[in-house]
């Protein structure tokens, strides 16, 4: 059979190497264009702010050092601010997949009552938007400003994320489904036992989508919350940068905030804060990102596939 194989095996000539060079450059190409400028920031992090200010810090560190990740640590309320964008990135994030799946799963139940109204009327909503002013009038008569929960619940029902677990939940046979109700296992002993372990790659996509969304909003923290217990990391960090761009806003700051940026002011540059806040952001995501990747290209084909 080896033989066959070998015997069938059309031999390469040099436009095959030529095609071949041309693939491998244009992907290096398109590797260093997506890489570089998370490096480029990295590496001015560590360099000689000075340098780094100016410009002249391009392919590699000069003059490394690392106060700026230790200037940052140093910022008031910072570990407060990061157990809050933690907590709302791992309750929010399994809120949502939580109802999404379930949603999805029971959108694909003939026996749901008003079914295709009720999946028209969710989905509808990804058409139309009020705009913040209402969404900040309901939110205050809901209670939700200053509250916890008002950054989990407003993104807890998310339409596309519903859409991509209804079409994956199609593709599963539904004679699984009908042998489990034969045995006398009801709906929620179905979604759990049967459809839960079956859709883990869509839940894996929707999982990391939803983590990136609650780690790097800040825009409901600037909206409905006044309470600085309640700020997340990345508010606290857009402050911060704020703070070190222009020193007129530490007149608004409290005293302790006021005096750090004053002493940071003469070591540090606006451009070293801003990419070493940067790092201290994208690098939680970044990091977990690999985790899910597996799961994440099957789950989005798979789930992009149906209508």
């Amino acid at each position: 059979m080896r033989e066959i194989v070998k015997k069938h095996k059309r031999k390469r000539n040099l436009e095959d190497y030529v095609i071949d060079t041309i693939t491998c450059i244009v992907y290096l190409f398109f590797t260093f264009i997506c890489v570089y400028p998370f490096y480029y920031i990295f590496i001015n992090t560590i360099s000689a702010n000075n340098l780094s200010e100016r410009g002249k810090v391009l392919f590699w560190p000069i003059g490394i050092h690392f106060n700026n990740y230790i200037s940052v640590l140093k910022i008031p309320g910072l570990f407060s601010a990061l157990k809050i964008s933690v907590a709302r990135t791992v309750i929010g994030t399994i809120v949502t997949v939580f109802i999404a799946a379930f949603l999805g799963y029971m959108f694909t139940k003939e026996s749901m009552w008003k079914r295709k109204f009720w999946y028209r009327f969710v989905v509808a909503t990804m058409y139309f938007n009020a705009g913040i002013i209402p969404w900040y009038i309901t939110m205050r008569n809901l209670h939700l400003t200053n509250n916890f929960w008002g950054y989990i619940l407003p993104l807890a029902v998310s339409p596309f994320y519903i859409v991509l677990c209804k079409t994956f939940v199609e593709s599963i046979p539904g004679e699984l489904q009908d042998a489990a109700e034969i045995d006398g296992a009801g709906t929620l002993k179905i979604f759990f036992q049967i459809i839960t372990p079956l859709i883990k790659p869509i839940l894996a996509t929707v999982a990391i989508f939803t983590a990136v969304t609650q780690w790097n909003a800040f825009q409901d923290t600037l909206l409905l919350v006044t309470d600085k217990r309640l700020y997340t990391l990345q508010f606290t960090l857009y402050q911060y940068i704020n703070q070190a761009s222009s020193l007129k806003s530490l007149a608004n700051s409290n005293a302790s905030s006021a005096q750090m940026a004053a002493s940071l002011a003469h070591s540090q540059t606006a451009t070293s804060i801003r990419m070493t806040v940067t790092i201290v952001v994208v690098a939680p995501i970044i990091l977990i990102y690999p985790i899910f990747q597996r799961f994440f290209v099957k789950g989005i084909m798979i789930g992009a596939v149906k209508g």
